[in-house]
């Protein structure tokens, strides 16, 4: 058995732009369904108060909840959400093993509505927030792959 290859800990800035960026497709998506709706409320005749009233509520309630099964599938499927993906990170399990689907729920969840435990990753050795010692995992970078003849590196200038 070989030893495992040296790993680079993506470092917190890096996580928190692919964590920006996946928020924002999630609330794009999340908008655009909701004015689909409002359109179709305000045709029916609904009260603009009552619905407007709603959809507060429903942005604080429900969209933590819909980033949460985002990242948790993209995670437990692939290792990396589509922010993720741009920036060259990956989650990994701590432990030399596949990232389970109870671990990439758990980290989901707590990274969703716990977002201030990430700011844990600057003080810790090896970049990891609250969400990722609570699901023993790691976010490592991993090289970008590049066009053929291209002499640019695999990694982002992101720490």
């Amino acid at each position: 058995m070989t030893a495992p290859a040296a790993r680079e800990y993506a470092g917190a800035v890096s996580r928190s732009i692919a964590y920006a960026l996946d928020a924002v497709i999630v609330t794009l998506v999340y908008s655009g369904g909701v004015l689909i709706a409002m359109l179709i409320a305000a045709f029916i005749g609904s009260r603009t108060r009552e619905l407007a009233h709603a959809v507060a509520v429903s942005y604080l309630l429900i969209l933590p909840a819909l980033l949460a099964i985002y990242c948790a599938l993209f995670w437990a499927l692939a290792g990396r959400t589509p922010g993720m993906a741009v920036l060259g990170l990956r989650v990994v399990a701590s432990r030399e093993r596949p990232l389970s689907w109870l671990s990439a729920l758990i980290r989901a969840l707590v990274l969703a509505y716990f977002p201030l435990g990430a700011a844990w990753a600057l003080v810790d050795a090896r970049h990891q927030a609250i969400h990722d010692k609570l699901a023993r995992t790691l976010v490592i970078r991993v090289p970008v792959p590049t066009p053929a003849g291209s002499t640019a590196r695999g990694t982002p200038p992101f720490g």
